[in-house]
């Protein structure tokens, strides 16, 4: 029986840089009739991408800020938001699948698995999100869609399985066989709006035939029925390989392959059909919310509109109108004119305006139901809010925000852009978890953080343009760490007598390394030798610490604090007293437990004409990076490799110059690493000679 709710997907495209996301959203944006022309992303109209609204993205030719639009496909329902590929923006990714319910992970028929995509792979699997495969730029020289599926099973571990195969490669791809119904789809007409279903071309009767018994060998895993069927050598019906088919990609147990070209306008519509075919329904997906009066016990919504309303706002934006807030409704409804109210603050809130996001234009709506992903108007609030009508006191589960690890220093011209500076900066943090800004109150500059360079050059720009903000900016500074290497004790008194109650406070205890987490406070105190009431205060103490290291005063991590043994006085102790001992008992052990800094390492990922491999090998060697792998496709070698960030600045320039413009790289952040001696005492001299 079909439900309410049945026929909506939300869905993102996600992928590797340049693997034809925002050309892919623009063509499924045509075919459902939202846009009647299709602009390229660098398009030589000079309009670009429909979901690149932003000025820089249309320049730069990359998405930047994920973007969300809704198209209607047949009786279908298909809220999408196009994600960026580039790492300096994964936030975005990360609370685009916060809220989806499914996903196409598109992939480049040439290159196949990059790095990027093993990041959203990832990323995906934290949310638990279904997907299928599209391998997008078949009309490319070297196009191998069978290849690419392979190293899905490979790289990712995914059960890939293809479900069409090409007709025809390269310049002469003309359409997709379907291997469940074994018909051929062409795509025709001026912009592939014409889908020409008929038989399968003789030339390729034998390969379909293997390749339709691959998949039926691989579905047959999932259905008794349909081993039967096949050992018997009798008809199998299409609607029961569609339910198979469905049911695996649920369950996260099979990634369907399809195929095609955005490009050549061939093979997404019938993408489309997967969509409605294999992604899940907002019933199929369990989302959970913390009950904020139960001790945080798990509470599962549904998809229904009769029960009470529950909402998470996932993206904001700072438009002409004021704060715009992308929502996903997860249970109940959300009429215009109603009352919610926000979890986080308690405080109520009228929803004036509700509207559905086609990329920066907006649809006025009256109601929102329980699956569908809208925007309000006017509503002040973080990224990451709950909202509720009330009846229900719920927490959504919060989504994993990264560190960031690069810093640059900015410094406003003139008075009228130090005011605009402040609001553009607030508007940035509010909107985007992983930027984030300081006051170096020492040298008097605005410190701004972010995962990359291309992340803080956009913000920068941003506030240039938008914001009118002059602005002198410093050269990029990586974001070190400090940490421990060996356990180390610590017994400290903090005492002091001047005139009236003194303060008075002893500790004991351990400080350890910690692998995973960033600090962990542990009190083992017996028989109240330090009261209950001042154990928080200690651990204060050792917060406060953890913010600036001694060596190069970069902020601690990977600290266990241990708090075993102490003493207080009945007049004398107080909050302050044990704070001020934790402060004294962290610094008395971080000297002796062998402090070290720590650097971020970058995977980096080169492709380049295998001519050059020697001589980008030896210049990743000569900024301290280890080669991880080698790999040699067709004349060209893809090199992976650990590098410090700190020798990454300016790499684009060299890297062209050694190989006459040829080779690509990518970089993600890898982990945060010790440097070697000699980078170490550099640092601290550098450190000592700016406190002078």
């Amino acid at each position: 029986m079909a439900r309410e709710f049945d026929h909506i997907r939300n869905i993102g495209i996600s992928a590797h840089i340049d693997s034809g996301k925002t050309t892919l959203t623009e063509r499924i944006l045509f075919y459902t009739g939202r846009i009647h022309a299709i602009h390229e992303v660098r398009g030589k109209d000079g309009v670009g991408a429909t979901m690149d609204s932003m000025d820089l993205e249309r320049e730069k030719g990359i998405t930047i800020a994920s973007a969300c639009t809704y198209a209607e496909w047949k009786d279908n329902v298909i809220n999408i938001i196009d994600t960026p590929g580039h790492v300096d923006f994964t936030i975005e990714v990360e609370r685009s699948l916060r809220v989806l319910d499914g996903a196409v992970l598109v992939l480049c028929g040439v290159s196949g698995v990059q790095s990027q995509s093993i990041t959203v792979d990832r990323q995906m699997k934290r949310y638990n999100v279904p997907r299928i495969a599209f391998v997008n730029k078949l009309d490319r020289s070297g196009a191998d869609p069978f290849n690419v599926a392979n190293q899905l099973c490979e790289k990712l571990g995914h059960n890939a399985v293809p479900m069409q195969i090409p007709i025809g490669l390269e310049d002469q791809l003309k359409g997709v066989v379907d291997l469940i119904t074994m018909k051929s789809f062409l795509f025709q007409g001026e912009n592939g709006e014409d889908v020409i279903e008929g038989e399968i071309p003789a030339d390729l009767a034998d390969q379909a035939e293997e390749k339709r018994e691959e998949m039926l060998d691989a579905l047959s895993v999932f259905s008794d029925d349909l081993t039967e069927l096949i050992l018997m050598e009798e008809e199998i019906p299409v609607d029961m390989l569609k339910d198979i088919v469905r049911e695996a990609t649920l369950s996260m147990d099979l990634t369907p392959v399809f195929m095609g070209s955005a490009y050549k306008n061939v093979g997404v519509q019938k993408l489309l059909d997967a969509v409605s075919d294999y992604l899940p329904s907002p019933y199929d997906v369990e989302n959970v919310a913390l009950d904020i009066e139960n001790d945080e016990a798990e509470i599962v919504l549904d998809t229904d509109t009769s029960k009470p309303f529950v909402g998470y706002v996932f993206k904001l934006e700072d438009g002409a109108y004021g704060q715009l807030n992308y929502m996903r409704v997860y249970q109940g409804s959300l009429k215009k004119g109603e009352t919610m109210f926000n979890m986080t603050n308690r405080k109520k809130h009228n929803v004036g305006r509700l509207i559905r996001m086609h990329s920066d234009q907006a649809e006025d709506i009256d109601v929102a139901n329980a699956g569908d992903i809208v925007a309000v108007f006017g509503i002040d609030c973080a990224t990451g809010t709950t909202f509720t009508d009330n009846k229900l006191r719920v927490n959504m589960t919060s989504m994993h925000v990264p560190d960031p690890v690069i810093d640059m220093k900015i410094e406003p011209v003139s008075k009228d852009s130090s005011k605009n500076l402040s609001k553009g900066l607030n508007r940035f943090m509010k909107e985007d978890p992983t930027f984030r800004v300081r006051f170096d109150e020492e040298s008097g500059e605005t410190v701004l953080s972010g995962m990359g360079e291309l992340h803080l050059e956009v913000y920068i720009e941003r506030l240039k343009r938008e914001y009118n903000c002059e602005l002198e900016v410093g050269q990029p500074q990586v974001a070190y760490r400090e940490s421990i290497s060996i356990p180390a004790d610590f017994d400290y008194t903090h005492k002091k007598q001047s005139g009236g109650s003194g303060q008075y406070g002893r500790i004991q205890g351990t400080m350890e390394p910690l692998e995973e987490e960033e600090y962990e406070f542990g009190d083992e105190i017996k028989g109240g030798n330090i009261p209950k009431e001042y154990i928080p205060s200690v651990d204060k103490g050792f917060q406060i610490c953890m913010k600036e290291g001694s060596l190069i005063g970069f902020p601690i991590t990977g600290v266990k604090m241990t708090l075993k043994d102490g003493a207080f006085h009945a007049v004398d102790s107080s909050d302050q007293a044990f704070q001020s001992a934790g402060i004294g008992g962290f610094r008395q052990a971080y000297q002796l437990a062998k402090p070290v800094i720590l650097e971020p390492l970058m995977k980096v990922e080169i492709e380049t004409p295998t001519e050059f491999q020697g001589s980008v090998v030896g210049n990743i060697s000569s900024r301290r990076g280890i080669i991880v792998g080698t790999m040699e496709e067709d004349q060209f070698s893809k090199i992976t490799a650990d590098v410090p960030l700190s020798e990454m600045f300016g790499y684009v320039g060299d890297l062209r110059s050694l190989t006459q413009g040829k080779a690509e790289y990518t970089m993600e952040f890898s982990k945060y690493a010790p440097v070697p001696r000699n980078v170490e005492e550099d640092l601290i001299a550098k450190y000592a000679d700016r406190k002078k």
